[in-house]
């Protein structure tokens, strides 16, 4: 696990050390243990090492045995025991043992169809100094970032923004368009960033940088179809063993090893595998609240229970808020505005003090249809049909009489799921996340714009659109494959590696190796979702390991308690950044719709509070030098 950074010159000059020192200091706390360097004519390689495996031995960057190839290289292939094997059966002769140097020997043989090879999460850049070529590469599903920009031909990339944007010789434009969508999905979608021609690598996809120029390509994909014809029975054992494989892989490491367990199903069944490999008790760690609706500790300390695991917690205060909404501000180099990053920023922290490596229960909803969402959107299709009286009209009327809490999930709250109910006809059906999101509706967004700075009010639903659109099968196929293009890698994913990282902490998802999402995909949708329920599969294939407390609940998710912050001890410090002198916001937007959006959530008659976070969090990320 690291942070890598470089560049390439298509004058092949060979790039200054004290450039390449800049861009490793930026990320510096993705790789504590040691740092390295690779300067050639037309490139430079840097990059920070997280010591995992082959601690002693596997420092980078690591090169081919004529030194013609030179490879940088962040994450972890969990296959890499059965890549050595082969690659010595081919002739190859390894001076490490590390998952790094396979990948060098694998592009030797198969080029760039070398990342097909590759099981796990990673991000690398590879120097072929013979073709004078740069190999950028980024995992399936994301999990490992990828950000590049050129300028006056020369190839800039890094794990971080923040690696690439001290060197530039032109500072880039913030892209308004980028922070229109920010506004509506909390994140700022792939191959965009917050910048105008700085751009996040894709996900599945490849950068060739030859002769001046940049070649994209995507390598993989999956498909729902053809769905299994296998028994309840039959998948349920498939199910087992494969979850199964996936963990006890990810439990390779030469440094202390943990779990996230936040109370959930997934994290949850996660312990339960872990502890049937373990030697000893399973180290765990959980966050929670004071608030006593939002903490799941005691479902948490449930498990660690039944499994007798070495458990610790951390609890949530107010007090912990402001500081840390800066810290982690700087460690994202862009707007986001997902909130339970802050709860993890502090779990990640805690856990760091016993552990490197943590792995979480991350992929079990997209893979297995577990939002509320995904039952409720049958019910949305039909509302959206009924007459406009009753949709524009009537039930409006109705949920405007209630103040919403939209802390709370809408599978969890009569009064938001009607508040919701608003918006649906407006919102395309393809646009799922949107229909039952509380960020800024079209109209809502419209209305904040100065008029300078008008934009499509659906570039949002655009996006999810054309995902939707470009997967085959059921309507929930459709929807699963949108989110596992766009929310995954867009928020969960680079929520769950800036803040683990920022700790210096190696997380890991065994639902989110690539194998088991191709498998899940062809599951049938009656084997998903059943009733007002998901996961219907996944619940019955582990129900023994589960404590029933946790087996028979709803999903909650890691929510914050934002709404009553942003009322209470949050409301002077997101009014001064929101209208206080100076404050960068109100050079785009309307300075009565901001301050009726403040007045509105303090008087609970609306509730405000993800997009108080999302404008505050926006805020201070303009306001950093």
């Amino acid at each position: 696990m690291c942070g890598i950074c470089g560049l390439s010159y298509s004058d092949h000059r060979i790039p200054e050390r004290a450039l390449l020192e800049k861009m490793n200091a930026a990320i510096a706390h993705r790789g504590p243990d040691s740092d390295g360097f690779h300067a050639d004519a037309g490139v430079g390689l840097a990059m920070r090492r997280l010591a995992i495996i082959d601690v002693s031995g596997g420092d980078q960057p690591i090169s081919n045995e004529d030194g013609s190839i030179w490879i940088i290289f962040n994450g972890e292939c969990y296959n890499y025991p059965e890549m050595r094997a082969e690659l010595e059966r081919r002739g190859h002769r390894l001076s490490t043992k590390t998952d790094t140097e396979c990948v060098v020997h694998f592009y030797e043989d198969e080029s760039d169809d070398c990342v097909k090879r590759l099981r796990g999460m990673f991000a690398f850049a590879l120097w072929d100094e013979k073709k004078k070529r740069l190999l950028l590469a980024r995992d399936r599903l994301g999990k490992k970032p990828m950000y590049y920009t050129i300028q006056d031909g020369t190839l800039y990339f890094g794990s971080e923004l923040n690696a690439i944007l001290g060197v530039l010789p032109h500072k880039p434009e913030i892209d308004l368009e980028a922070i229109d969508l920010y506004l509506s999905l909390q994140y700022v979608p792939d191959p965009l960033t917050v910048y105008r021609g700085v751009f996040k690598l894709p996900p599945a996809h490849t950068l060739v940088w030859e002769n001046g120029a940049a070649r994209i390509q995507r390598y993989w994909d999956y498909s729902y179809q053809p769905k299994w014809t296998a028994s309840e029975d039959e998948l349920i054992e498939e199910l087992r063993s494969r979850l199964r494989e996936a963990v006890k892989m990810r439990l390779l490491s030469e440094r202390p090893l943990g779990a996230h367990l936040s109370g959930g199903i997934d994290s949850s069944i996660i312990v339960a595998l872990m502890a049937e490999s373990a030697s000893g008790p399973v180290k765990t760690y959980s966050a929670g609240f004071q608030e006593q609706n939002f903490t799941e500790l005691p479902y948490a300390r449930a498990v660690a229970e039944k499994y007798s695991t070495d458990h610790h917690e951390f609890t949530l205060t107010y007090g912990d808020i402001p500081a840390t909404l800066e810290k982690i501000a700087a460690h994202f180099g862009e707007p986001f505005a997902d909130s339970s990053a802050i709860p993890l920023y502090h779990l990640s922290v805690m856990t760091r003090e016993h552990v490197t490596v943590a792995l979480n229960g991350d992929g079990g909803d997209e893979d297995f249809a577990g939002y509320q969402r995904y039952w409720l959107d049958g019910f949305a299709d039909a509302y959206a049909r009924a007459p406009r009286f009753l949709t524009r009209g009537l039930v409006p009327s109705i949920a405007g009489l209630f103040p919403d809490n939209a802390d709370r999930p809408v599978g969890q709250s009569l009064i938001n799921g009607l508040k919701r109910l608003e918006q649906l006809p407006e919102i395309d059906r393809r646009a799922s996340i949107l229909r039952w999101g509380s960020y800024f509706s079209p109209r809502q967004r419209a209305a904040l714009w100065k008029p300078e700075f008008r934009f499509d009010s659906n570039n949002a639903q655009n996006l999810l659109a054309r995902q939707f659109d470009s997967a085959e099968g059921s309507y929930l196929d459709k929807t699963l494959y949108t989110d596992l293009h766009t929310y995954l890698p867009g928020d969960l994913l680079v929520k769950a590696d800036r803040m683990t990282m920022a700790a210096s902490l190696e997380g890991r998802s065994p639902f989110l190796d690539h194998e088991i999402v191709e498998w899940a995909a062809r599951v049938p949708d009656q084997f998903k979702v059943r009733g007002r329920s998901g996961k219907y599969l996944l619940k019955k294939a582990f129900a023994k390991e589960l404590p029933k407390s946790i087996h028979s609940r709803g999903k909650q998710g890691f929510g914050i308690p934002v709404s009553a912050w942003f009322r209470g001890p949050l409301y002077d410090w997101s009014r001064q950044r929101l209208l206080g002198a100076g404050s960068p916001l109100l050079r785009w937007f309307e300075p009565s719709a901001l301050a009726n959006i403040l007045e509105e959530h303090r008087s609970a008659r609306v509730d405000h509070g993800k997009r108080l976070y999302a404008l505050s969090m926006l805020a201070v990320w303009a306001e950093r030098p």
